[in-house]
């Protein structure tokens, strides 16, 4: 269910998901650069996803806003979990999607980007980074891309290569960028390679049968 809607789109980029630390001020390096990502990819025609909630969440969204882009937010409202940031009333949707749960929320948050954009957070962004990075070694050829948002990254990569067992298909799921300029360029990249590998399965099943 996850890639039927990236299906639909014909293998084409249209929504962007972020994630990253709910606890940026705005004035934060951190706020700031998210806003310029989504401000930049905004005006390039993509929208924005994200939890609705506050810090990197509502930095996506006010610069999509500023960009000129739609933004959905993917929401829930807890009674009992202590250290959850919660709904940001500040964080202006167009449209908010509410589920009953955590989990239900990621997954959703999952299914309805069709890349997604990881910057610097907490134990919940490495939770849905991992969760992004698994399937996309699932679903690898037909996978939704992870871009992975500062230089800091590659030491996070090389620490899993060093000491865990990574399959070279799943250093091919992502690219490290440094700026709105090389997040919009891994995108197109993504795009294009994805479609080719696509077609190319396609002419293959063709040829076999």
């Amino acid at each position: 269910m996850i890639f039927d809607k990236f299906k639909k789109n014909n293998n084409k980029i249209q929504k962007i998901s972020y994630f990253g630390f709910a606890d940026t001020k705005e004035g934060d390096l951190l706020f700031k650069e998210v806003f310029e990502v989504s401000k930049f990819l905004a005006q390039k025609g993509f929208s924005t996803v994200n939890g609705g909630g506050p810090g990197v969440m509502r930095a996506s969204t006010d610069g999509a806003r500023a960009g000129g882009g739609k933004v959905t937010g993917v929401t829930f409202y807890p009674k009992n979990i202590t250290n959850f940031e919660g709904r940001d009333k500040g964080n202006i949707l167009d449209k908010e999607i509410k589920k009953s749960n955590y989990l239900e929320r990621t997954l959703k948050l999952l299914e309805l980007g069709d890349a997604y954009i990881i910057f610097r957070g907490g134990t919940g962004t490495i939770s849905e980074f991992a969760m992004a990075w698994g399937l996309a070694r699932l679903y690898f050829g037909r996978h939704k891309p992870l871009i992975l948002y500062g230089s800091f990254w590659e030491n996070i990569i090389k620490a899993f290569v060093d000491n865990m067992r990574i399959r070279l298909e799943e250093m091919q799921t992502f690219k490290i960028v440094n700026s709105p300029e090389e997040a919009y360029e891994a995108i197109l990249g993504f795009e294009s390679a994805l479609k080719e590998n696509i077609n190319k399965n396609k002419e293959e099943q063709a040829f076999q049968q």
